[in-house]
């Protein structure tokens, strides 16, 4: 702390945390859909901070320790209080219940992350990471107001929030983004594809968001149940061919 910090990632930190405070104040006063965008763009501030501290060989102890406590707000009490706010106060005490489930799951989901930061894969996280669960949040609030689908008493709400909390503190391995490498040489078709995802979220922002959370969410688990599948068919193979040796054997 005597030499001081690394500014600029720090900068986009603190607005994701801005982004945080915003939305609980938003939700509070019954503006959810300022809530739900103010969550979403803490997401892109949360991701544009490592982003830069390690473009910019900026990483530091400090700025790991002030992330996750960003994280915390940003993405396990701003949408707990929204998905609240918006639709489990009808159920009275199992409505904050299942909201409070998913702030600690989150919280537990944080403190795994940064013990296991030494030890961990790149390439996958363990368990859905927060900013993908407070966006699935965020934008299923969107969908449903967009399309005027009543949310009193919805029991598909508290299933949703349930079901993002457990699979946060899941051991279910989801892809990681983080360290793509936009300066390494990729296929055209890579350029293409990058350019018809961006026409579609300008055209619908808010389907193109839900969808592409929606297919996120799911990925993790149907990955589990494929690799579980292969790895029982190879045990399968590896046992036959086990037997035929040793009939060969005989």
């Amino acid at each position: 702390m005597k030499k001081g910090i690394y500014l600029l990632p720090s900068i986009f930190t603190s607005l994701s945390l801005f982004c945080a405070f915003y939305s609980i104040t938003a939700s509070i006063k019954g503006s959810i859909l300022h809530a739900c965008w103010a969550i979403i763009i803490a997401g892109v501030f949360d991701g544009l901070d490592g982003r830069i501290a390690r473009l910019t060989g900026s990483t530091s102890r400090f700025g790991e320790e002030y992330d996750s406590l960003v994280d915390m707000i940003s993405f396990g009490i701003a949408p707990a209080i929204l998905v609240y706010n918006w639709a489990l106060q009808p159920y009275g005490r199992w409505g904050w219940l299942v909201a409070f489930l998913y702030i600690i799951c989150t919280a537990l989901r944080l403190a795994r992350f940064n013990v296991q930061s030494e030890s961990r894969e790149n390439k996958y996280f363990q368990g859905l990471p927060t900013p993908g669960a407070a966006g699935m949040i965020a934008t299923t609030v969107i969908i449903f107001n967009n399309l005027g689908m009543p949310v009193i008493k919805n029991v598909t709400i508290p299933l949703i929030t349930c079901l993002l909390a457990l699979l946060m503190v899941s051991n279910i391995r989801y892809y990681s983004i983080k360290d793509f490498n936009f300066r390494k040489r990729r296929p055209f078709s890579t350029l293409l594809a990058f350019v018809f995802l961006l026409i579609l979220f300008l055209g619908e922002p808010e389907i193109f968001l839900f969808i592409t959370g929606v297919i996120y969410t799911i990925s993790g688990p149907v990955g589990f149940f494929i690799m579980k599948r292969k790895r029982r068919i190879l045990k399968q193979e590896l046992k036959e061919t086990n037997n035929y040796n040793n009939i060969s054997k005989l």
